[in-house]
């Protein structure tokens, strides 16, 4: 009995992750059009095929299980997604925007990340070894782009749209002048 349990969450489980998997299809190439750079699209369109690919291999785990993979709606990608949106349609210009993209796009990622590690755990309890192997290989792509995002982030000079210190020293100078001079009258 517990075990069909745990083949119904798995199955409940990949449904959501291939729901999750075609909002991406949808939402990447909007991220791709907002981002400033040329290397972030690139990255943003590449990680459009490799989605498509995921959402391959989550067909062939149904094919393999004799289920259909549809049927329910993950919520959390709905979510995720929605703030993408929203970022996009921020008025954040160049770098910043595609600094807005990379941590929109990380969420995603990490959501990603922890659902297929979940799913893969199911997998292996109910000796699924076909579907492991395709969950890992996409877990894998999975914390790959993670780390492609974070590069992207160390590749922008964001330091430059910020105060310098000395600006911030500068500020907190005459702060205290004026008060010292309000102290004296």
């Amino acid at each position: 009995m517990a075990s069909a349990n745990l083949k119904e969450l798995y199955i409940d489980e990949l449904r959501d992750l291939y729901n999750a998997e075609n909002q991406l299809i949808k939402a990447l190439p909007k991220m791709a059009k907002a981002a400033n750079s040329e290397e972030l699209r690139s990255g943003f369109e590449a990680h459009l095929e490799q989605t498509k690919g995921h959402a391959q291999r989550i067909e062939q785990i149904f094919e393999a299980l004799g289920e259909k993979p549809s049927g329910k709606k993950c919520k959390a990608m709905e979510g995720l997604v929605a703030e993408g949106s929203e970022t996009i349609s921020e008025d954040f210009e160049g770098e910043i925007m595609d600094a807005a993209l990379i941590g929109a796009a990380r969420r995603v990622e990490h959501y990603e990340i922890a659902a297929y590690s979940t799913v893969i755990k199911f997998a292996e309890l109910l000796g699924q070894d076909e579907a492991i192997e395709l969950l890992e290989q996409t877990l894998e792509e999975e914390n790959e782009t993670d780390e492609k995002l974070v590069g992207f982030i160390e590749d922008l000079s964001l330091e430059s749209s910020a105060p310098s210190e000395t600006a911030e020293e500068e500020e907190t100078a005459n702060v205290n002048q004026k008060k010292s001079r309000s102290a004296r009258a």
